[in-house]
C-alpha cells in the first residue's frame, strides 16, 4: 500500500503540532477537527475569514488570515496542504527551510484512515457527497458512530465531519482530483460514475479511468467494490483483483435496482428497491431526482453488505434532508420556490435538470455559475448543450477557484452558444442573458420570477450567495 512506510509512524497516539495551509477549504477543515479531538495541538491560515473558518476559531483552533512565511514556526511537527497550493506559497517555502515535515490534504487524511477498523470511501465524478452522507446518516442512527469526512456540509452530522467515540468505522469522501484518492485504504469503495472532469490535470477520460482502476486495486483480497452497472467496462476496473463486486443501477442487469418513481405534493420521491430481481421494499426520501436513487442505492449496497437491513435503512433516510447545495430548497418568497444547487459539471446540471422537470412548476429559472476557466473551456460544448435545454437561464460570471483568467472562455462565449443552439432548433422564446454582477441578477430575477415559479442557484462557486438576500417566508 502506498506510503505504508509513513503510515506506521503515524497514529493518532502521537500528540503533534500540524499547520493546515488553506485550512478553511470543506475538507481541511474537516480533517483539522479530527485531528484536534484526538488531542494535536492544531493552527492554520487561509486567504480570507469563511463561515468554516469561523466555526474553527470558535473551538479554539487558531486562525491566521494570509499565507505568510510568519506563520511557520520550528514546533511545527507537521505543514498540511492542498495540492491547489503552489510549491513558492510563503509558508511551503518556511516549512521546507526549516525541515518541517509536508503532507498534502490526501496523505495525512488517507493516514488517519489507516487507525481505523473498516474503512469505506466513496468515490466518483458526481454523487459521492450525497451517497457519503446517507451512508454516515444511517452508521449514526444505530449507534455505531464513525468517524465522517465529507465533502458537503450536512446538518445530520452537525456539519463537515463527525469525530466518532472509537476507531471502528471511517467513512470518506474520495475525490480524483490529482489522483488525491490512490492516498486512501479501504474495505469498501463505492464509485458512483467516471466521467471526464478535472482535465486540467487529467488528460483524458482514458487517464482518468486508469486513475479509478489504480483505485480498485488499493481494495485488499476480500475487500468489497460497490459500482454503478452503467459504468463501461467494469472489467477493465476489476481485473486481477480479488474482491467481491455489488452492482446498483436503473434495471434489473444490475444486482441492486429501482423502478416505479413517484413523487408527492411536497416534492418527496418514492421507488420500489429490489435486489437480485426480488422486490425489497418502497422507499421514500425527499432529495428529488432520479439520479438521488441510484445515490440511495449505492448507499443501501453498502449498508446491505454491512448487515443492515431495509427497514433500518428506510427508517433512517426518509427524513433525511441531503448535503447542503444539493437541489437544496432554500424557501419560498411570493410563491416562487428558490432552490440551491451544487451541479457544476455537464452531466450534474443535466442530472439536476432531469429531476427538477419531475416536478410540478409554472417556469424554471436557472442562475448558472460556471467552476473553473479549465473546466468551462475543455467542456464547453458539453455546458452548452446542457444548458440549453433550460428553457431560461441567466449566466453569472466564472468563479475562478485556485485559476487566473486568461481570456480565453468567459460565460459569454456560453451564452453565445445556448442562443446559436436555440435559434438552429427555432427555440427563441426562452430566455438566456448574462450579468456582471449578482446585484444585477438578483433585481433581474425578482422582476421576473411569479408564483409557482422554481428558481435555482447552480454552480460550485459563490452563486448560493445570491439567495442570502431574499427573505424567505
Amino acid at each position: 500500500m502506498k506510503n505504508s512506510q509513513e503510515i506506521k509512524k503515524f497514529n493518532l497516539g502521537d500528540k503533534k503540532k500540524v499547520h493546515f495551509i488553506g485550512i478553511g477549504g470543506i475538507s481541511m477543515s474537516a480533517i483539522a477537527l479530527i485531528l484536534q479531538k484526538n488531542g494535536f495541538i492544531v493552527q492554520g491560515s487561509d486567504f480570507h475569514t469563511s463561515d468554516n473558518v469561523e466555526m474553527l476559531v470558535s473551538k479554539g483552533i487558531k486562525v491566521y488570515i494570509g499565507h505568510k512565511k510568519e506563520n511557520i514556526t520550528s514546533d511545527i511537527d507537521i505543514v498540511v496542504y492542498s495540492k491547489a497550493i503552489k510549491k513558492d506559497n510563503e509558508e511551503m517555502v518556511a516549512a521546507k527551510n526549516l525541515g518541517i515535515h509536508l503532507m498534502s490534504r490526501s496523505e495525512i487524511l488517507g493516514q488517519i484512515m489507516s487507525n481505523y477498523d473498516k474503512k469505506i470511501c466513496v468515490a466518483g465524478t458526481h454523487g459521492k457527497t450525497t451517497t457519503t452522507a446517507l451512508v454516515s446518516k444511517v452508521l449514526l442512527d444505530i449507534g455505531l458512530d464513525p468517524t465522517i469526512n465529507v465533502g458537503g456540509i450536512v446538518d445530520e452530522i452537525g456539519g463537515n465531519s463527525h469525530i466518532g467515540s472509537g476507531n471502528n468505522i471511517f467513512v470518506a469522501e474520495a475525490c480524483e482530483y490529482t489522483n488525491s484518492f490512490l492516498d486512501f485504504s479501504a474495505d469498501i469503495e463505492v464509485i458512483t460514475n467516471i466521467e471526464e472532469d478535472h482535465l486540467d490535470f487529467f488528460k483524458d477520460l482514458a487517464d482518468i479511468r486508469a486513475s479509478f482502476k489504480k483505485f480498485v486495486e488499493l481494495l485488499p483480497e476480500g475487500g468489497t467494490l460497490v459500482i454503478n452497472s452503467k459504468i463501461e467496462d467494469i472489467g477493465y476496473l476489476t481485473k486481477d483483483a480479488d474482491i467481491k463486486v455489488l452492482t446498483y443501477g436503473d434495471d434489473e442487469t444490475a444486482m441492486y435496482y429501482y423502478d416505479n418513481v413517484s413523487y408527492d405534493d411536497k416534492y418527496y420521491q418514492s421507488f420500489d428497491v429490489h435486489k437480485d430481481k426480488k422486490l425489497i421494499g418502497r422507499m421514500r426520501q425527499k432529495l428529488i431526482g432520479k439520479h438521488n436513487a441510484l445515490n440511495f442505492l449505492a448507499a443501501y449496497a453498502v449498508l446491505d453488505n454491512l448487515g443492515v437491513s431495509f427497514d433500518i435503512v428506510k427508517k433512517s433516510i426518509e427524513d433525511f434532508k441531503g448535503a447542503r447545495r444539493r437541489l437544496e430548497i432554500r424557501g419560498k418568497k411570493d410563491g416562487v420556490t428558490y432552490m440551491d444547487d451544487y451541479a457544476h459539471h455537464p452531466t450534474e446540471i443535466t442530472a439536476s435538470i432531469n429531476a427538477l422537470a419531475e416536478l410540478k412548476y409554472n417556469k424554471l429559472y436557472v442562475i448558472f455559475q460556471p467552476h473553473t476557466f479549465s473546466r468551462t473551456k475543455a467542456l464547453k460544448d458539453d455546458f452548452v448543450n446542457a444548458l440549453s435545454r433550460i428553457e431560461n437561464v441567466i449566466l453569472a460570471k466564472i468563479y475562478p477557484a485556485r485559476e487566473i483568467d486568461t481570456g480565453e472562455i468567459s460565460s459569454k462565449d456560453l451564452k453565445d452558444g445556448i442562443i446559436k443552439n436555440r435559434t438552429n432548433t427555432n427555440n427563441i422564446n426562452n430566455i438566456c442573458e448574462y450579468f456582471d454582477s449578482f446585484e444585477e441578477i438578483y433585481d433581474y430575477i425578482s422582476k421576473l420570477a411569479k408564483k409557482g415559479d422554481i428558481v435555482v442557484t447552480m454552480g460550485a462557486g459563490d452563486v448560493y450567495k445570491l439567495l442570502d438576500k431574499y427573505n424567505f417566508e
